[in-house]
């Protein structure tokens, strides 16, 4: 369980392909309070440390993870989002972020309004339902209020978020740009949500 308040940006130092990919990342945190097993969210996806060094850890991408997530995260070179799993007594500062990602979504417009930045994002029909005004949202693994949301047709959707200049220069949001695409991951009540009407509907 996290919230989508990253704690350090990672760079993937190396991969390499076994049955699973396995990604070596490097990092700030210190390792030593890093136990294996631990869940780390890596731009909003929930991993696993599987080997660790001083600066680094790695974990294992299977095959799903990397088909679900957006293409070019998993190779060399790339920057990611990290932050620790939450613990009893942490402060909530986001909200509840699974580290499992439910779709993709595409940046469509990125335009200063004031110091921030407010970004537009469009995401197909499957996560279109689920977005709401000022509901909650996680980009690759950032915790941010949806601004609107406006219906498209076919069934997708396009919303807005703002940036503010803390949060670009604390993320991976500081190089972004049209086309750019993203994880997303929708609230976990809506998903909840989801999933108990369209059972309801199917008993009707």
């Amino acid at each position: 369980m996290f919230t989508g308040i990253v704690t350090d940006i990672g760079r993937i130092e190396a991969v390499e392909q076994r049955g699973d990919l396995r990604a070596r990342i490097a990092s700030g945190y210190d390792m030593a309070g890093v136990d294996l097993g631990a869940s780390i969210a890596c731009s909003g996806v929930c991993l696993t440390v599987v080997d660790k060094g001083a600066g680094w850890f790695a974990v294992d991408v299977s095959a799903e993870t990397q088909a679900r997530t957006r293409p070019g995260l998993w190779t060399a070179g790339a920057r990611l989002n990290l932050e620790r799993a939450l613990k009893v007594g942490d402060e909530l500062g986001g909200h509840i972020v699974t580290g499992h990602v439910d779709g993709i979504g595409t940046i469509e417009a990125v335009e200063p309004v004031g110091d921030s930045t407010r970004i537009a994002v469009a995401v197909g029909p499957e996560l279109a339902p689920y977005l709401a005004a000022k509901g909650s949202i996680a980009l690759d693994g950032v915790s941010l209020t949806v601004n609107d949301v406006a219906d498209r047709p076919g069934g997708g959707a396009l919303f807005s978020i703002n940036l503010i200049p803390h949060t670009r220069a604390q993320t991976t949001f500081d190089d972004l740009a049209v086309g750019r695409a993203l994880n997303v991951e929708i609230d976990i009540l809506a998903r909840y949500l989801g999933r108990m009407l369209a059972a309801r509907n199917s008993v009707v």
